[in-house]
């Protein structure tokens, strides 16, 4: 299951965050497997954040966490389409979007644990 969870530095509304969980569910269909049914979305807002020593720019720091995915394939198009999507919603610049990625090796979910066949 992917986790996103994201930081940004201005308000979001529940329309918008809506429209950030839909677009984010589109586009975690670009890694093979996935869909909105298996993805966990949270938003953080007006968060505190400073770039390039100001607080005054629109800022999003995304973490994606992702299970069983070394090779990475998709990610290139998750990333895309995430950039676009928090673009688009909350008027983001791509330059001040960062998206941290985490290989998730071990999980547990439903009181079990898995582990992922790669190492």
């Amino acid at each position: 299951m992917p986790f996103v969870i994201a930081k940004v530095n201005v308000p979001v509304s529940r329309d918008q965050e809506i429209e950030l969980k839909s677009r984010l569910g589109k586009a975690i269909e670009a890694i093979p497997g996935l869909n909105e049914n298996y993805l966990l979305f949270g938003i953080e807002d007006n968060c505190r954040l400073h770039l390039r020593g100001k607080d005054t720019w629109k800022i999003a720091y995304i973490e994606a966490s992702l299970f069983g995915r070394p090779d990475h394939a998709g990610f290139g198009i998750f990333t895309a389409e995430m950039t676009a999507a928090f673009q688009d919603v909350l008027g983001i610049s791509p330059e001040n979007i960062y998206i941290k990625f985490d290989d998730i090796k071990t999980w547990s979910t439903n009181g079990q644990f898995i582990e992922s066949a790669y190492r």
